[in-house]
C-alpha cells in the first residue's frame, strides 16, 4: 500500500495537516538531538521528512540511519536529502521495525514518527526499540491521536473519516489507502495504554505530551 502512494505521500501529508506536522517534528527534535555526536535510528522513516530534519539538526559526525519496510517510500529519501545537502549523513536500510537488524545498544536515540500505528505487533516493535538503544538513551515517538475535546473530535471525525479519504483518493488514486490511514489512528491505543506498553518493553520515565489540542502526541521513554 505504501509503495503505491509513495509518489504523492508528501504532498498529501502537508496539504492535509496544513504543514503542522513540521511543527510536531520540531518538538520531537528537542528530545532527539542533544548537541553531542550521536547514533540515531529513525524507524518507519517513510519518505524521510523526520530523517532529514534530524540530519540537519544533529552535530557534525553524527550518524543517522533510516529504516522502513517500504522500498517505494524510501526511494524518495535520498533525493530529498541531496536537495537538503545532508545525504552524506544518512544511511538507509529496508527493515521491519519488529525485527531490527542491529546489535544491542547501537544507538543513542531511536525515533519513530507517525509509523508505529502501522506495526502489526506494536509491543514487539517497542521491545526492539529498547534493545537497540544504549543505556541512558531514549525513544521518541510521534503519533497521530484523536482529540479528547468532544467538539474537536466531531470535526476530526468528519475530516479524517470522510473528507480525507475522498481527497487522498483523488490525488493518489488509492482511496482505500486513505480510508486505512484514519482508521489506524482510531484504533491506536490510548495514551495511558501506550505508555504502559513502553514500560513493559523496558523503558522508564515514560511520558507523553499532547500537541495541537491532541491531534498528535509525543511519547518519550528512557532506557
Amino acid at each position: 500500500m505504501f509503495d503505491g502512494i509513495a509518489p504523492t505521500y508528501d504532498r498529501l501529508n502537508h496539504i492535509m495537516s496544513l504543514n503542522v506536522d513540521k511543527l510536531w517534528r520540531k518538538y520531537a527534535l528537542k528530545e532527539i538531538v542533544d548537541g553531542s555526536v550521536q547514533q540515531i535510528l529513525d524507524v518507519a522513516c517513510g519518505t524521510g521528512d523526520s530523517t532529514i530534519a534530524i540530519a540537519k539538526a544533529a552535530n557534525p559526525g553524527s550518524r543517522i540511519v533510516g529504516v522502513d519496510i517500504s522500498e517505494g517510500m524510501m526511494e524518495q529519501v535520498m533525493r530529498k536529502a541531496a536537495k537538503a545537502g545532508v545525504h552524506e549523513r544518512i544511511r538507509l536500510k529496508v527493515a521491519d521495525g519488529e525485527n531490527l537488524p542491529f546489535a544491542d545498544a547501537s544507538f543513542h536515540r531511536v525515533t519513530c514518527a507517525f509509523g508505529i500505528r502501522n506495526f502489526e505487533h506494536k509491543e514487539l516493535g517497542l521491545k526492539e526499540f529498547c534493545r537497540v538503544v544504549k543505556t541512558g538513551g531514549k525513544a521518541v515517538i510521534l503519533e497521530l491521536s484523536v482529540p479528547a475535546n468532544k467538539t474537536l473530535r466531531r470535526i476530526y471525525n468528519l475530516y479524517f473519516m470522510h473528507i480525507l479519504p475522498w481527497v487522498g483518493g483523488l490525488i493518489s488514486g488509492d482511496k482505500a489507502a486513505y480510508k486505512y490511514l484514519p482508521a489506524s489512528v482510531q484504533k491506536f491505543p490510548s495514551p495511558e495504554v501506550f505508555c504502559g506498553m513502553m514500560r513493559e518493553a523496558g523503558f522508564s520515565k515514560v511520558s507523553h505530551k499532547a500537541l495541537s489540542f491532541g491531534l498528535c502526541r509525543m511519547y518519550v521513554g528512557l532506557k
